[in-house]
C-alpha cells in the first residue's frame, strides 16, 4: 500500500507515519528526516537545505524530487511506502505521479490531518528534544518527570529546532496555505483524499487513519 500523509507543519505526520510503518510493514519516507540527516552530515545539500529551512521556506523541488525518486526505488519500498512531507506543491504531486507511473506503481490513499492553526502553533513552538538521545518534550504538554532531566537517558542538555520558533512557524503555515493546500483538491478530484481530525489524541488519530485505509482496501479504491 502506498500512502501520502498531508497536513501543515506539526500536524503529526511523522508520528502517524511511524505508527503506520509498525502496523503495516511499509516504509516511512520522511523528506524532513532525510534533509536533517544531510544537515547533520554537513553535506553541500545539507548546508543549502539548512539555510532554507531556518528561514521557514520550502526546499526547492529539484532537491526533494531527486532524493525521493532514488529512495522509492530501494528494495525496502517493495511492499509499499508512506510519504511524509512530500509532495508539498501541485508541481511535486504531478512529478510524483509521473515517477510512480514510470515504475508501474500507484497511490492507494492520501490522508489529510486536519488541524486548528492557532492551537497547532502553540504545539509546535513549545517543542524541544534531548540533545543526547532525541527524546521529545513540550513546554506545556509533555515535560520531563524530573525538571531539566531527560526521562530516557538522564541528560540535562536540551535543544529546540530553529524552525520551531513561533515567528518561523507562522511563515511555514503561510507557505503551506499558499503552496501545499492546493494539493488537497488535486487529490480529492482523483478520489484519493481522506480527512481525519489531526487535533485528536494520537491513538484516536491512528485509529481513524486505519478506518479510512480499511475502507480503501475493502472498496478497492486505487488509482
Amino acid at each position: 500500500m502506498n500512502i501520502i500523509l498531508l497536513g501543515p507543519p506539526g500536524a503529526g505526520k511523522g508520528t502517524q507515519a511511524k505508527r503506520l510503518e509498525e502496523r503495516h510493514g511499509i516504509v516511512q519516507l520522511s523528506t524532513g528526516d532525510m534533509l536533517r540527516a544531510a544537515v547533520a552530515a554537513g553535506t553541500a545539500l545539507g548546508r543549502e537545505a539548512k539555510a532554507i529551512m531556518d528561514r521557514g521556506d520550502l526546499v526547492p523541488d529539484a532537491v526533494i524530487i531527486g532524493m525521493i525518486e532514488d529512495r522509492i526505488g530501494a528494495p525496502d519500498c517493495s511492499r509499499g511506502f508512506i510519504l511524509d512531507g512530500f509532495p508539498r506543491t501541485v508541481a511535486q504531486a504531478e512529478a510524483l505521479d509521473a515517477m510512480l507511473d514510470h515504475r508501474s506503481l500507484q497511490l492507494d490513499a492520501v490522508i489529510e490531518l486536519a488541524v486548528d492553526e492557532s492551537a497547532l502553533i502553540e504545539r509546535i513552538s513549545g517543542r524541544y528534544t534531548c540533545a543526547k538521545c532525541g527524546a521529545g518534550y513540550h513546554d506545556r504538554f509533555r515535560q520531563p518527570r524530573t525538571a531539566g532531566v531527560c526521562d530516557q537517558c538522564g541528560s540535562t542538555e536540551f535543544v529546540r529546532r530553529a524552525d520551531d520558533k513561533a515567528e518561523t512557524v507562522h511563515t511555514r503555515f503561510e507557505a503551506y496555505r499558499r503552496q501545499t493546500a492546493p494539493i488537497l483538491p488535486y487529490y480529492r478530484n482523483r478520489g484519493l483524499l481522506r480527512s481525519v481530525d489531526g487535533m485528536a489524541e494520537m491513538d484516536v488519530v491512528s485509529a481513524a487513519i486505519d478506518r479510512e485505509l480499511s475502507l480503501v482496501t475493502v472498496g478497492g479504491n486505487r488509482h
